[in-house]
């Protein structure tokens, strides 16, 4: 792959917001159509009978530490990727910015020496894995890679002290035309399969991840042969790091969440972006009218003001700003549905409905939380927003016509896919998603169709990506799983093979087969993660027995 001679391609197909995110899989810009050819089916059905009969030796000759290890490797390799998606891909695009761009520049100077070690870093895996004569010495090499990554980890020191200062300096530069449309335009780019700002969170991502696969081997070891100090210096490492790389992500989840916001917000006049403002929760509710009954809309809860808006074009237009100081919230016998409640403020009140009661407990937990906070600060209030008049729809559905900057990338972020899954989501959602992070090839399978395809897939941000495999640049479609539940298979789907999980949202079924128990365990509990109302399954045992 040479990176620095791709071409970049602006052609965006028709928006993936057509279909409303109603549980579908979604091209990522592409132009090939998502349903899986059934030729293909075929011969990947006679590809994985194969590559299942390999599975199985592995299964019997190899033990958990097996595939921790194997996590690792193919996790490291999209994380690799995503490095180069900063200091190869955004290096090139923002070339003409880097003398007047302190942000590419502050960015670029400390990716650069983690992307260089995780270059050599995974051929030192690929090489470690290669070469398993047997467990024995298999655990001694992911001794050996551990070791090696925990010596190394001081390559994150200038980074973890100085992401919240870039971070600042891309809020800063935002604000200027100029940067942000090649920022915009970069993010319509394929490969670009995230909003870029998320990208900043990945190296601090990955050392929790680290930390987390180091002690399950740990764990795995010490109940098998009670040893486990061969990684006993890597774990005291890491231990030391995780408290310090938790906290910097915390802040820096938060900042980038309104740097997202503040993009995805149309007809306000102010600054969103605040050293101390945090953001709370995101989603959708609606809103009783007593001219037009109840209205989705999506509100913006923030510590200082709840804000609520309406989808006009691809932007959320402000309609009001509650300040949380003079906020009070009231459950009514007399309400018109059992999910909804009453919120005042100042001379205003109105009602608003939860889509289910665990939607609105969540929204009342939080707003009860943050006007407590406010009411006991002493602190001046903040500025709030001047609010923008607009005659039509029309003056925003103008704006995004000639601003072009609808991107699938965009259409799969959290705050569309809370408002088409008519859901919410909250920081802790985000920070606790941050730390379940996933790559590895599954067999998917369509509820329609006979035969399985092999695929890559990348579980980040609330979403699945699918890749033919794992050298891919750019992925062939998306997932989103806000709003899906996850399960194994009863009888009535007719699914014969081990280690199968499946995704539901009303009538969208897909199932997805891991190659071993642990694997199997791992995607249930990163998926879980992500879905709102998983049916939580642990030690599924094979589905030898269903028919």
């Amino acid at each position: 792959m040479n990176a620095k001679n791709s071409n970049y391609s602006n052609n965006v197909t028709s928006s993936p917001l057509a279909t409303k995110l109603n549980g579908s899989i979604l091209p990522n810009g592409s132009s090939e159509s998502h349903e899986v050819d059934m030729a293909s089916d075929r011969s990947e059905t006679l590809k994985s009978d194969l590559l299942e009969k390999e599975a199985k030796k592995k299964r019997n000759t190899l033990d958990k530490a097996y595939f921790i290890g194997k996590e690792l490797l193919m996790t490291e390799r999209t994380y690799k990727r995503d490095l180069e998606m900063i200091n190869v891909y955004a290096r090139e695009a923002f070339s003409p910015f880097l003398d007047e761009s302190n942000y590419m520049s502050q960015l670029l100077n400390l990716i650069d020496p983690i992307d260089d070690f995780h270059s050599l870093l995974l051929k030192d895996m690929e090489h470690h894995f290669s070469i398993v004569e047997n467990r024995l010495t298999y655990e001694t090499r992911l001794a050996d890679i551990f070791c090696n990554i925990a010596q190394q980890i001081h390559v994150y020191d200038e980074y973890i002290d100085s992401v919240k200062t870039v971070l600042h300096t891309l809020a800063s530069e935002l604000a200027q035309p100029n940067f942000e449309a090649a920022y915009a335009n970069f993010e319509k780019n394929k490969i670009c399969y995230l909003p870029l700002s998320l990208f900043l969170l990945k190296p601090l991502q990955r050392i929790l991840h680290y930390s987390s696969l180091l002690d399950r081997v740990v764990e795995h070891l010490i109940s098998v042969n009670g040893d486990g100090t061969d990684f006993g210096k890597a774990k005291s490492d890491f231990s030391n790091l995780n408290k310090k790389v938790y906290k910097v992500l915390a802040d820096s989840e938060n900042y980038v969440q309104l740097i997202e916001l503040s993009r995805d917000l149309v007809c306000f006049e102010g600054k969103l972006i605040d050293d101390d403002r945090i953001f709370i929760r995101q989603g959708c509710l609606t809103k009783f009218s007593q001219k037009k009954g109840y209205q989705q809309r999506m509100f913006f809860l923030l510590s200082d003001m709840l804000l609520y808006c309406n989808l006009v074009g691809h932007k959320f237009k402000v309609h009001g700003q509650l300040p949380l100081r003079s906020l009070t919230l009231e459950e009514r016998e007399d309400s018109p549905s059992p999910n909804s409640f009453t919120m005042y403020s100042e001379k205003r009140a109105f009602t608003v409905c939860g889509s289910s009661h665990d939607e609105k407990n969540k929204w009342l937990k939080d707003i009860s939380t943050a006007v407590e906070v406010t009411k006991r600060d002493s602190s001046p209030s903040k500025t709030f927003f001047s609010l923008k008049c607009s005659s039509s729809s029309d003056d925003v559905n103008e704006k995004e016509k000639h601003s072009n900057d609808v991107t699938p990338q965009r259409s799969n972020t959290t705050v569309h896919v809370c408002w088409h899954r008519n859901t919410s989501v909250s920081l802790s959602d985000h920070i606790n998603a941050a730390q379940n992070q996933l790559s590895g090839y599954l067999l998917r399978k369509f509820k329609s169709s006979n035969g399985w395809q092999k695929l890559w897939v990348v579980f980040t941000n609330f979403c699945l990506f699918f890749y033919k495999t794992f050298q891919d640049e750019a992925p062939l479609a998306s997932l989103p799983l806000l709003g899906y539940s996850v399960t194994v298979p009863t009888s009535t789907d007719n699914i014969t093979k081990d280690f199968v999980f499946k995704l539901m949202f009303k009538s969208h079924v897909y199932f997805f087969r891991a190659e071993s128990q642990y694997t199997f365990d791992r995607w249930m509990e990163v998926i879980e993660s992500a879905t709102l109302h998983s049916q939580k399954i642990h030690d599924v045992p094979s589905n030898n027995n269903i028919c």
